[in-house]
């Protein structure tokens, strides 16, 4: 709980009061992967961390895991790489990493829902994170929910 809260505070401010939609969430997930596909890890994954990049809008970001949850890229927080995060809970004792890595090697997309920080009302709120497994790799974006 203490380290969830821990990188709620490294989030960066929104860059709109309007929040992401589910359906913008995927597309943006289909996009990632595509342009992974396309041009590689490394290209990607330098996309991806940029705050002022393809893969970011509004409170959207990226982030994506290894099947170890380690982190790979993270469009909000750059010193969230290289971190295995398989162990974080959210504020009620849910291992959603833990959780995300498990439903991803069904390898098939999927939804998954938590608590997080929101960066516009920097409270804790239901989030919905949208995962696409690829190869050995985890995809995600997620909206906030009302």
């Amino acid at each position: 709980m203490a380290c969830a809260a821990g990188l709620c505070a490294l989030l960066p401010p929104a860059f709109a009061a309007e929040l992401v939609t589910k359906p913008e969430a995927e597309a943006m997930v289909k996009k990632a992967v595509a342009y992974l596909k396309a041009n590689g890890k490394d290209k990607t994954y330098a996309e991806i961390d940029r705050k002022d990049g393809p893969f970011t809008e509004r409170d959207l970001y990226l982030t994506v895991y290894g099947n170890d949850g380690v982190v790979l890229a993270h469009g909000a927080n750059a010193r969230m790489i290289g971190k295995n995060l398989l162990e974080i809970k959210d504020v009620d004792g849910k291992a959603f990493v833990k959780e995300r890595v498990d439903l991803a090697k069904k390898k098939v997309p999927f939804w998954q829902e938590y608590k997080f920080n929101n960066p516009v009302s920097g409270k804790i709120e239901p989030k919905a994170m949208y995962c696409q497994p690829h190869d050995d790799l985890i995809v995600c974006g997620g909206v906030y929910l009302k």
